[in-house]
């Protein structure tokens, strides 16, 4: 009798695993195998992306093997264009919040590459949308003003992430992933120098766990960019539909599913997405006259506000306000750029005003490709902030940093 369980057991197995093999191909199948699939053509691997007027010159590459090869729009809550760009031939979206788009790249007249245009933003869940939920995770604020979260990985490994405004999903520092964790296949012999690591195929993180928030098969990346003395990095993007609250009095991040029902003291104000990276209005107010820009909210940098070269030029920024200090930076190929930290009299986020910023004036090209300047932590750390991922709002109340001195000024 216990033989016949036993091979009853693994006959129930197998075949539950063949139906969910089934179901995969079938899922997939259905996703492309519709009568009229827009289909182009591609004699080259690279394609060209305009995403809503912005193009990203060999933004992809064409990978037969993914089904599908999924691009996400850059965010917005607006209705916009993505166009597809091969050396041949183009496909054209119109990308609405919550919508995807399945067509076929033919490479080189036998490839077919399943390609799938999503937009960032989520389908709506209506029965999500009725679950009040609340998560908390404690943080230390460092003396580098690093929101540091200690954070536990598959139950046994602990690293000091930091939460980046600035960046997007999970990404751990090859020294920490080798040292402080069990995810390198070859860990032994790495440690040992014996053998190089290999940090395209790390072990699998099943579990992440921070405060009373949980991810479950998060995806993970490798990162040589922290914070100081940081082991990692999380970014905005994994809260994205739900309320954001940095409590820098109380030391807590909390995650609201619903906007907290008491903002009194709150200011607000419309958050911008620039090529999903969280942006806001803000302005400096020198000599009676007004500089406004865009400014990326930058959790991760212990500046105050940087400015990007490309917008103080247009902007005819002051170049006589007070120098604290400069430096030299040096790229690539050699050419040395002069940046340099001046004090600015005024800034003002939605008309609150903050004096005596010291304000880094990039002498370079903005790192991140495009014009922006930035809003950094030992600025944004005077607030306690909500940041509404549903309705893309911003909320500032002063707290009990809002007179303490910057450390650009020392």
């Amino acid at each position: 009798m216990n033989l016949q369980a036993t091979e009853l057991k693994t006959n129930l197995k197998n075949q539950m695993k063949y139906y969910f093999l089934l179901i995969s191909i079938l899922f997939v199948h259905s996703i492309f195998a519709q009568s009229k699939l827009p289909i182009i053509k591609a004699n080259s691997k690279n394609v060209d992306i305009n995403d809503d007027g912005y193009l990203n010159k060999n933004a992809w590459t064409l990978s037969p093997k993914a089904k599908p090869d999924v691009y996400t729009a850059d965010r917005t809550r607006k209705t916009k264009w993505v166009t597809f760009y091969t050396d041949i031939d183009s496909f054209r979206a119109k990308v609405k919040p919550g919508s995807k788009y399945n067509f076929i790249i033919l490479l080189n007249g036998k490839d077919s590459c399943f390609t799938q245009i999503a937009s960032a933003i989520a389908p709506e869940n209506k029965l999500s949308n009725n679950i009040d939920t609340h998560d908390t995770i404690p943080f230390t604020l460092t003396p580098f003003n690093a929101i540091d979260v200690k954070s536990v990985i598959n139950d046994i490994d602990t690293l000091n992430l930091h939460f980046d405004l600035g960046s997007f999903d999970f990404r751990f520092t090859k020294d920490a992933i080798l040292r402080k964790t069990k995810l390198l296949p070859n860990q032994q012999d790495a440690l040992a120098g014996k053998a190089e690591p290999d940090y395209n195929h790390l072990n699998k993180v099943f579990k992440l766990q921070m405060g009373t928030a949980t991810w479950y098969n998060p995806g993970v990346g490798t990162t040589s960019f922290t914070a100081h003395d940081m082991d990692g990095r999380f970014g905005w993007n994994l809260f994205d539909g739900k309320i954001v609250q940095i409590d820098y009095d109380n030391s807590l991040l909390i995650i609201h599913s619903k906007l907290p029902e008491s903002l009194k003291g709150y200011r607000k104000l419309k958050l911008e997405f620039i090529h999903s990276f969280v942006c806001i209005k803000g302005s400096f107010e020198i000599e009676d006259k007004k500089y406004s820009g865009n400014f990326l909210l930058d959790t991760g940098s212990d500046q105050a506000i940087i400015l990007d070269s490309g917008w103080t030029a247009k902007q005819n920024f002051p170049s006589n306000l007070k120098l604290i200090k400069s430096s030299v930076l040096k790229d690539p190929r050699g050419v040395q750029y002069e940046s340099k930290t001046v004090l600015a009299p005024v800034f003002k986020i939605n008309n609150y005003p903050l004096k005596g910023i010291p304000t880094l004036v990039l002498g370079t090209r903005n790192p991140t490709g495009f014009e922006i300047n930035y809003l950094c932590n030992d600025l944004l750390k005077r607030f306690n902030i909500i940041l509404d991922f549903t309705n893309d709002y911003l909320y500032l109340e002063p707290n009990k940093l809002i007179n303490l001195p910057y450390r650009g000024n020392s």
